[in-house]
């Protein structure tokens, strides 16, 4: 029943579920064990070099046959140079993060590329519409990483409501209850990072998985509003130093330098405290690791469960 949505043809994927495109995590292991088990994996190309993301692409296409996508961040220094190598490597499904990539789309749609942008307004929904994106992906402030700051119940079915392509709800969605929200919102399939993240083929560090699991409902803080460019996070001793130093008036350039390399050293290296530990609010639902293929099919059944119990317990005319 799950499997008969519009973004499902459109994409070529058996089940309504996205991987989010997580810089330094989205790699040839993870998104080729999405897209294997039915959903479409995304490589998150970050600020990572053209030759990295043409290494991630080619090594993907020896994993799977099945479609993925390349994340594109709008911040990246390399963001033409990764542009043309989509074109020239055939990718045929581009998501966006951090920014308005109109400028991009109508190139990206002559060339048979389908697009589909992260957004967290209706106005840029729309926009982007017009310069015939596939999809949108739309965005609340529950998820991990660069937010907006509408949540996602509120935004979605204003989104929906105001465009006529496919939406993709993501933030706050990690098991199959979340996805029955999401299509109940107007959504045609959800978006999912953080639970990923505790899957058996993603490469961050186990500490950073355990420290997701040990997580509770109020385990994560948003830094950097300061900036312009705020990002959630697990709580640690990065944060509350970012915090601190924003409280206290640093400078965007202070703030920049402070969190520069910590990605890697948090998500990579498992340096808990240090660095930075991008998740979502979703963080404390999700109490175990296991295979890609066991986290889809575990979602898609409990769906099927949620919907089945809708069904039984409608009410008697």
């Amino acid at each position: 029943m799950l499997s008969n949505f519009a973004i499902c043809e459109l994409l070529g994927i058996q089940y309504p579920i996205i991987q989010g495109g997580m810089a330094w995590l989205g790699t040839a292991e993870l998104v080729s064990a999405v897209s294997n088990a039915g959903g479409l994996g995304v490589i998150g190309s970050g600020d990572a070099p053209t030759d990295w993301l043409k290494e991630q692409i080619r090594q993907t296409r020896q994993r799977t046959n099945k479609p993925f996508a390349v994340n594109i961040m709008m911040m990246s220094p390399f963001i033409k140079d990764n542009l043309q190598l989509i074109l020239d490597e055939h990718v045929d499904i581009v998501t966006f993060g951090g920014g308005n990539p109109g400028i991009y789309i109508p190139g990206l749609k002559e060339a048979g590329v389908k697009t589909m942008p992260v957004v967290s307004s209706v106005a840029l929904a729309r926009r982007l519409e017009r310069l015939g994106v596939a999809a949108i992906i739309a965005e609340g402030m529950e998820s991990g990483g660069h937010v907006g700051e509408t949540t996602t119940m509120a935004l979605i079915p204003q989104i929906a409501s105001n465009i006529q392509v496919p939406v993709i709800a993501a933030g706050g969605i990690a098991d199959g209850c979340g996805l029955v929200a999401a299509l109940a919102l107007g959504a045609q399939g959800v978006q999912m990072g953080t639970r990923f993240i505790c899957s058996d083929e993603c490469i961050a560090h186990p500490k950073f998985k355990e420290h997701i699991v040990q997580a509770q409902d109020r385990a994560t803080v948003v830094t950097g509003q300061s900036t312009g460019h705020p990002v959630r996070c697990l709580e640690n001793k990065l944060t509350r130093q970012f915090m601190a130093r924003e409280k206290a008036g640093a400078s965007k350039e202070e703030l920049e330098e402070l969190g520069r390399g910590k990605m890697s050293q948090g998500l990579i290296q498992g340096n808990i405290e240090e660095g930075s530990l991008m998740a979502g609010q979703i963080a404390g639902l999700i109490k175990d690791i296991k295979p890609v293929k066991a986290i889809i099919q575990e979602i898609m059944a409990q769906a099927e469960e949620v919907i089945d119990a809708m069904h039984r317990f409608q009410p008697k005319e």
